[in-house]
């Protein structure tokens, strides 16, 4: 059992952000469903531009800060990792693809046995 503390929303001033970005997603899903006259060039742009207010306001509360940080750690992070060459990786893919292959005959005579087992000795049909 991990003892890691959970970080939550602890200001109400952030909440109120948080909750004020997910009203702007909202009323850009009502104007996608209410603009219907208009073209969807209009009515995608509306929706998209609520999805980067909304984005905005979110970045600019404490939980918002801590998801851009960890992002970014994120990133440096991969570029840290020692990628497989080529030669590995068609190496490893080889053998899994053969483990699947002999886990898919050895489950498969597993198979066979036991319906024989089951089918002609217990049960008698043949």
């Amino acid at each position: 059992m991990s003892n890691t503390n959970v970080e939550t929303v602890t200001s109400t001033f952030d909440r109120a952000k948080l909750i004020l970005a997910v009203l702007v997603i909202v009323a850009g899903i009502v104007s996608f469903s209410v603009l219907e006259s208009k073209p969807a060039v209009v009515r995608v742009g509306i929706f998209i531009a609520s999805l980067i207010i909304a984005a905005v306001i979110a970045w600019l509360s404490e939980p918002g800060r801590r998801a851009i940080s960890f992002g970014r750690d994120s990133y440096n992070e991969t570029k840290r990792v020692v990628w497989p060459e080529r030669k590995e990786s068609t190496r490893m893919t080889l053998m899994v693809f053969g483990f699947v292959i002999a886990m898919g005959a050895l489950l498969w005579i597993v198979d066979k046995i036991l319906g024989w087992v089951i089918y002609a000795l217990l049960l008698g049909w043949r």
